[in-house]
């Protein structure tokens, strides 16, 4: 949806990716949040999640040890300091919106896979399910470690949203309650309450986006769709909008 040809890179070239420190610490503070749950309830509090930070980042490098070239130049840890501190700074704002003292989330990390009534099959990970214990109505929550979108910019996260909502009505029956964005970069909330037509819609849209990647995987057009997200794409140096040539397209096993 965002440019066919960084889809191509990514998906069918497989092409690495230089770390960013926004990625990495994206990547930490949601196992923070993930892990805070583990806490008891009463441990789940600011300097709780702050004690977190740390051994997050730990993993993080033990596991892809290519970010730590983040931080090659830095032979103080100044940098380093300040990354996490910005890390810690996410985790103080998120408990200004909700408290977790007060959830206790029904998954984490879920896995979701579900076969539409198109044949395609669709996956992916939900950041957070919640289950009221009276009603069993179910609120999907993704964090976002970056700032809200503007009103005109809102329709690819919830896209996003929608597609958990589909995938979890395909799996279990029934369509949650709530689909919820918690932006921890400026301190705002998105949520929104889908039907099935909500859905069906989303459904419809998935299936008209598989048939452009399969039109594109027959014709090898994989075209660039330059926009400001171009200011942060890794791949600038072989996208024709700038100059570039792709590769030659990886043999179709």
């Amino acid at each position: 949806m965002t440019c066919p040809l960084l889809y191509r890179f990514r998906a069918i070239d497989r092409l690495p990716e230089p770390p960013t420190a926004a990625a990495a610490r994206g990547t930490v503070v949601h196992t923070v949040l993930e892990r805070l749950f583990d806490l008891p309830s009463t441990a789940r509090t600011p300097e709780g999640a702050r004690a977190l930070l740390e051994p997050a980042w730990a993993e993080l490098l033990a596991a892809e040890p290519e970010v730590g070239e983040l931080f090659h130049d830095d032979p103080t840890g100044e940098a380093l300091r300040a990354w996490l501190e910005s890390g810690a700074e996410l985790l103080d704002r998120y408990f200004t919106l909700e408290d977790p003292q007060r959830l206790e989330p029904a998954e984490r990390e879920m896995y979701v896979e579900a076969t539409l009534t198109s044949g395609l099959q669709v996956r992916g990970y939900v950041d957070r399910l919640d289950r009221a214990p009276v009603t069993g109505d179910l609120r999907v929550v993704d964090y976002k470690t970056g700032r809200a979108p503007g009103p005109d910019f809102e329709h690819r996260p919830l896209f996003q949203m929608r597609f958990y909502g589909l995938v979890l009505w395909r799996m279990h029956g029934v369509i949650p309650r709530l689909l919820q964005l918690v932006y921890l970069g400026n301190g705002e909330v998105l949520r929104y309450e889908p039907d099935e037509d909500d859905l069906l819609a989303t459904e419809r849209k998935l299936a008209a986006l598989w048939a452009a990647i399969e039109r594109a995987q027959r014709t090898g057009e994989w075209r660039a769709r330059p926009s400001k997200l171009c200011d942060w794409c890794a791949f600038q140096s072989l996208c024709p909008a700038w100059g570039g040539t792709p590769p030659p397209l990886p043999e179709q096993s």
